[in-house]
C-alpha cells in the first residue's frame, strides 16, 4: 500500500505544562531503509498508545527533545504496513528471528510515536504473539519490560527475597508485585489508600504500607525482623530516597527508577559505605540496547503476558485528542490511578 504523506500526532511546540499539548496533522517523512512503518488506526481495528511518566518528563523538559515541534510518547502497538528495504537488515539473523511481516501485530518502544503512522528502526519493534492483543501490548510493553529487566539485571529477585516496591499499586508496581510473587519473593509495597492496598495484595504484595498513615521505615523493619530488605525499587525519587538507606539490608540494592516526587538531590558516594549498599539508576532501554537483547527480553515478556503470569491492569482509556492526552497525564501525576493508562486511536 502507498504510504501517507501526513500523520495525525500529539505534539508540543515547546516544553511546559499541560496546555502545550496539541494534536496536529504533520508531514510523514520518508522512512529510513532500516525502519518498520506501523499503522496505528485501521478501519476495523483500533490500536493503542501507552501513557507513561517519561512522557511527562519530556513534556516538562526534564529530559530534552532535540527539536520542536516534537511528537510525544514512546509506547505504541499497531500493525506493520511496510518492512525495511535495507538488504543488510533483511539478512540480519535477529531480524529474521522476529518474524516481522506486513499485517503482523507489533509494539514499539521509540520516542516520538504517538501518531497514526510511525516509522521506527526495527530493533525497537517487538512482535506481538496471537495470544496478546494490541491493546494489552500497548499497555504492557514498557512496564513489563522494565519490571522483568530490572528484576533480572538491576537486582536479581530470587525465592525468599524480601523486596520493597514504592507506589506498588501503579502500573509498574503491580507488575513487580506479580513477578515477585511468581519468583517466590516476599513483596512489600507502599501506597496511599486502603483501596489501592487491596489491589496490590490481589496482585501479589504480601504486605502493603499506607505511607500517609504509617512509618514506612518502622513497618519494613518490623516485617523483616530488623534486617531490612534485599532490594528496593523506588519510582518516587526525592521524597523516599533518604529513607531507603534506613530500611535496606546490609549489602542490599537500591534501584532508583523514577522521579514522581522530583529528582534525587546530589549526594556523596560515602553514603553507601555504612551498609555496603549498591545503588543503581538504570533505564530499561540500556537493558534492551542490542537487537539480541530486545529480542530475548521481548520474547520472555510477551510469553509471561500470554501465559497469564503477568496480568496487565488497564485503569482507563482516553481519546486520541489533545484534551484526552492532557487528562491522561494529569491523572497519571495526580496519584488517582491504579494500573495502566492508554489512549485509543480510532
Amino acid at each position: 500500500m502507498p504510504l501517507p504523506t501526513t500523520t495525525d500526532a500529539i505534539v508540543i511546540a515547546k516544553t511546559g505544562d499541560l496546555e502545550v499539548i496539541e494534536k496536529r496533522t504533520i508531514p510523514f517523512p520518508k522512512p529510513a531503509p532500516g525502519s518498520i512503518v506501523i499503522k496505528l488506526t485501521l478501519k476495523y481495528q483500533v490500536e493503542y498508545l501507552g501513557v507513561n511518566f517519561i512522557d511527562v518528563y519530556y513534556r516538562k523538559g526534564l529530559y530534552p527533545y532535540k527539536e520542536f515541534p516534537a511528537i510525544l510518547g514512546k509506547e505504541t502497538a499497531g500493525t506493520i504496513v511496510a518492512l525495511p528495504t535495507d538488504e543488510a537488515v533483511l539478512r540480519d539473523e535477529t531480524f529474521k528471528k522476529n518474524g516481522f511481516k506486513v499485517g503482523g501485530k507489533v509494539a514499539a518502544d521509540f520516542l516520538g510515536t504517538h501518531a497514526t503512522y510511525i516509522s521506527v528502526p526495527w530493533k525497537f519493534v517487538y512482535p506481538v504473539p496471537e495470544s496478546v492483543s494490541t491493546r494489552i501490548a500497548a499497555a504492557g510493553l514498557l512496564q513489563a519490560l522494565t519490571a522483568y529487566t530490572f528484576f533480572e539485571e538491576a537486582y536479581k529477585v530470587k525465592k525468599d527475597d524480601k523486596i520493597l516496591v514504592h507506589t506498588v499499586a501503579g502500573g509498574l508496581g503491580l507488575l513487580m508485585a506479580q513477578l515477585g510473587r511468581a519468583r517466590g519473593a516476599v513483596v512489600i509495597g507502599t501506597t496511599s489508600t486502603p483501596e489501592k492496598a487491596s489491589l496490590a495484595k490481589e496482585n501479589g504484595a504480601a504486605h502493603v504500607i499506607l505511607y500517609k498513615d504509617e512509618d514506612t521505615v518502622a513497618r519494613v523493619l518490623d516485617i523483616t525482623n530488623g534486617e531490612g530488605v534485599e532490594g528496593v525499587f523506588d519510582g518516587v525519587g526525592k521524597d523516599t530516597f533518604d529513607n531507603n538507606f534506613k530500611l535496606i539490608k546490609r549489602k542490599g540494592t537500591i534501584v532508583s527508577l523514577g522521579n514522581a516526587s522530583g529528582p534525587v538531590e546530589p549526594f556523596s558516594p560515602l553514603r553507601l559505605v555504612d551498609k555496603n549498599v549498591r545503588l543503581l539508576r538504570p533505564t530499561m532501554t540500556n537493558y534492551v540496547y542490542t537487537p539480541e537483547e530486545a529480542y530475548h527480553y521481548g520474547k520472555e515478556v510477551f510469553k509471561l503476558i500470554g501465559d497469564g503470569v503477568l496480568k496487565i491492569n488497564v485503569w482507563k482509556e482516553y481519546p486520541f485528542t489533545a484534551e484526552g492526552v492532557k487528562q491522561a497525564q494529569s491523572d497519571l501525576v495526580g496519584g488517582k490511578t491504579t494500573g495502566k493508562l492508554i489512549v485509543k486511536v480510532d
